[in-house]
């Protein structure tokens, strides 16, 4: 959602700039800001619960804690993790290059592309299927570009890689989930007094849990982090200069 937003942002500044007026296109701009905010919303109906279904089934979070978690790690998560993402959704599925001419067109796409997406994904949460968001955006982006460019302006492929990644997903986290709980089972439920394995366990869990996204963070890294670390960089480069001299 973000990744679209932004597309439909800077296309109105280069096409504001290219060939009129702000107030133009800035219909559009808005129109496309009040239509994220109803596909963020239906991200939250399905694909946020998705993630918390199995969290609150268990009996683990109340369904308020699971909406307050929710709003919180989503936001940072989307900070902090989501710039590849975004970068892929917004330039890697299709050729932007072929609408510098046409940045108007570009941003009706991508106005139709979030449309589409929260249409949909309303419709499921309706209708109780859990779908992706994901599978959505990126549908609805290939669409509108078929429509506006033909084949010549969808990066087939990268649509090929991130369409392995839905099989591929699935059957990696099924492969860890099991092997995870075949070791909690042997080692903690199967006990006579299965409470003091677990609470032991759950420091292992925890720091495995903390270390996986501290190297998401660090190996990924979100594009203001880059700043903040260049420039201590520079000084401390710099306070060697100092010292040496």
């Amino acid at each position: 959602m973000a990744s679209t937003v932004t597309t439909l942002t800077t296309s109105t500044i280069a096409a504001t700039a290219a060939s009129g007026p702000l107030v133009d296109y800035l219909w559009m701009l808005i129109l496309g800001f009040i239509i994220a905010f109803v596909l963020a919303f239906s991200v939250g109906a399905n694909d946020v619960a998705n993630s918390f279904g199995t969290a609150v089934g268990s009996g683990v979070v109340t369904l308020k804690q699971a909406c307050i978690l929710a709003s919180i790690f989503e936001t940072v998560g989307s900070v902090l993790l989501g710039a590849k993402v975004s970068e892929t959704i917004r330039k890697g599925l299709i050729d932007v290059e072929m609408y510098n001419s046409t940045q108007q067109l570009l941003m009706a796409g991508s106005v139709s592309a979030m449309f589409g997406s929260a249409v949909w994904q309303l419709v499921a949460s309706f209708l109780k299927l859990p779908i992706s968001g994901t599978h959505c955006i990126v549908g609805a982006t290939i669409g509108f570009s078929l429509v506006a460019k033909g084949q010549e302006g969808v990066k087939w492929s990268e649509l090929i890689k991130i369409v392995m990644s839905w099989f591929i997903s699935p059957l990696l986290s099924g492969i860890m989930s099991g092997i995870l709980f075949f070791l909690v089972r042997a080692f903690i439920l199967r006990k006579a007094d299965p409470v003091p394995n677990g609470l032991r366990a759950l420091p292992v869990f925890y720091a495995c849990t903390v270390g996986i996204n501290l190297f998401s963070i660090m190996y990924t890294g979100a594009p203001w982090l880059k700043s903040p670390r260049r420039w201590l960089a520079c000084a401390h480069f710099r306070r060697l200069q100092a010292s040496v001299c």
